[in-house]
């Protein structure tokens, strides 16, 4: 056709199907600026290894055929030297690594399998952070003292935060809930991770807080439609709860680590604190793997709970 502009040739190098990868990046999947430079400081100094480690530069034919050995040698290289990442760095590293090799399959007909061979450094389990008994209490009641929010917001705020800590829900669980659920009866049937359904119990505080939240509404909801809502009526979401916790730690002079998901973590090492069982507490959680709740017990509850029936530190 007169006039059609010509496509552009393909990269013949490695440093070029990088810009390119990048340009994909930036214009196509629309990542953020920030998204794209990490991508690049991870890739950049891959391809700047390669070229030393092979003693020229890197053609793009020459991708297809790095070895896992030779990835395992960059990795090696930079977990040593004068700077060393962090074991959780190499796996980021790695993982745009990957990333990159899988676009030049697709887009540049240059696969290599050998990639997927390679593992990244295995990372420690993160610690849980709960906030303690009292720091619970005082969310709660600060939530309660906003004066900047209408009254059916601050039901809304403090019935959320007394779900998560009273039944030990993920933030989306919460937020899963629907005006049909109200009220809340003695458990509550969840869909946690993987499509799995557990029934969890619901203290007598927990289901006053939703009552009070649910009568409260200024809009008329369907049965099927999310229980909590923002302030024009749309759906709440994991970042306005996000949102509530920053603002309310920041008046309670709590550290960072106070996040919706703390409550959770707090449910649980509160039960631990009281004796609970660890299988009780993995089936309330909805933890997959005995594991992922064995790491509570590394998590200091003195003083917290005695029974979960009836001792939860929000039920008196």
């Amino acid at each position: 056709m007169a006039g059609a502009l010509n496509p552009p040739d393909p990269p013949r190098t490695a440093r070029a199907a990088l810009a390119a990868w990048l340009d994909y990046l930036t214009h196509e999947r629309r990542a953020s600026p920030r998204t794209v430079r990490a991508y690049a400081d991870c890739v950049q100094p891959y391809l700047g290894f390669l070229e030393q480690h092979r003693g020229e530069a890197l053609t793009l034919g020459a991708m297809g055929e790095i070895s896992a050995g030779d990835l395992r040698a960059y990795l090696a290289f930079r977990r040593g030297g004068d700077h060393p990442l962090a074991p959780r760095s190499v796996s980021q590293a790695l993982s745009a690594i990957r990333a990159f090799h899988q676009w030049l399959d697709r887009r540049l007909d240059t696969p290599n399998a050998a990639i997927g061979l390679v593992r990244g450094p295995r990372l420690p389990a993160g610690v849980p952070r709960p906030v303690s008994e009292d720091q619970a209490h005082g969310l709660i009641e600060e939530a309660g003292l906003d004066p900047d929010r209408a009254e059916w917001e601050i039901a809304r705020d403090e019935a959320l935060l007394t779900l998560l800590w009273g039944c030990g829900l993920r933030i989306s669980e919460a937020l899963s809930l629907t005006y049909g659920d109200v009220p809340l009866g003695d458990a509550v049937r969840i869909t946690g991770k993987g499509g799995k359904t557990r029934l969890v119990p619901v203290l007598p505080v927990v289901r006053e807080a939703i009552g009070i939240y649910a009568a409260a509404l200024p809009f008329a909801l369907a049965r099927e439609e999310p229980l909590f809502r923002a302030p024009r009526g749309g759906a709440y979401s994991p970042r306005h709860a996000q949102a509530l916790m920053q603002r309310l730690r920041g008046r309670l002079g709590l550290p960072d680590s106070a996040t919706p998901h703390a409550l959770r973590h707090s449910f649980a090492t509160h039960l631990l604190g009281a004796g609970a069982d660890l299988r009780a507490i993995q089936e309330l959680l909805g933890h997959a793997s005995l594991s992922t709740t064995q790491r509570y017990a590394d998590v200091d509850a003195a003083g917290l709970l005695a029974a979960y029936s009836k001792a939860h530190p929000h039920a008196g």
